[in-house]
């Protein structure tokens, strides 16, 4: 009996052992395959994430690019202020310029109109207690030197653009025979409006300067 129960010992024990290494043969067959399959599939995830994380970026790229050039100013806010300070400042000069001209005009105008219907009518009636020259100094030197001016400052200023006007040199040129003209007429100023009082008094020459005056109108 004791050597039947060992021998069916042993064939259990033996039973076991050869179970076990079965397993561990399956074990050994399957686990390459599923370390294999695993790298493999751990591998390929890591690959997809790469290509998708590069894919995203390209992506972000082309999205942001447009918006970053239309939030881009071509100019600065400070830029834009220093260009609008220049047009008003040259829109003024321009102004200015045109005023000034035109005031030269009007002048030369009533000049004009002072020695034409004035003192040459007065002159060919050839008063003898009327001082022509006197009463008027020289105004037609005046008149001369008016129509100089404006002749310079047209000619700086036609077909010329703005910003290279340069109406300072016009003065300058000018500048000595302007002194020199109103020096005269202003020195004579006095004496002309004291003899013009007395001429008023004189009823026969207040007509004379009445009718000059009239022929203005």
């Amino acid at each position: 009996d004791c050597p039947g129960k060992e021998g069916a010992g042993g064939r259990k024990r033996n039973l076991t052992l050869l179970r076990n290494k079965l397993y561990m043969g399956q074990r050994r067959r399957t686990e390459p395959v599923v370390e294999s399959t695993t790298a493999t599939g751990d591998h390929g995830s890591l690959r997809r994430s790469q290509s998708d994380r590069t894919e995203y970026s390209q992506k972000l790229q082309e999205k942001m690019a447009p918006q970053a050039v239309s939030f881009t100013p071509a100019t600065s806010p400070q830029e834009d202020e220093e260009e609008e300070v220049s047009r008003r400042m040259m829109a003024r000069r321009v102004k200015i310029i045109t005023e000034l001209m035109q005031t030269e005009k009007d002048y030369i105008s009533d000049l004009d109109l002072c020695i034409k219907e004035v003192i040459q009518p007065l002159r060919n009636k050839q008063i003898a207690r009327f001082d022509v020259d006197g009463l008027f100094s020289n105004i037609e030197l005046v008149h001369q030197l008016s129509a100089k001016l404006l002749s310079l400052l047209e000619e700086a200023t036609t077909d010329v653009e703005p910003p290279v006007q340069i109406i300072g040199e016009v003065f300058l040129q000018i500048k000595g025979p302007l002194e020199d003209t109103y020096k005269i007429y202003c020195y004579h100023h006095d004496d002309a409006h004291t003899m013009l009082e007395s001429y008023e008094k004189d009823e026969e020459l207040k007509q004379h300067l009445r009718d000059c005056v009239q022929s203005l109108k």
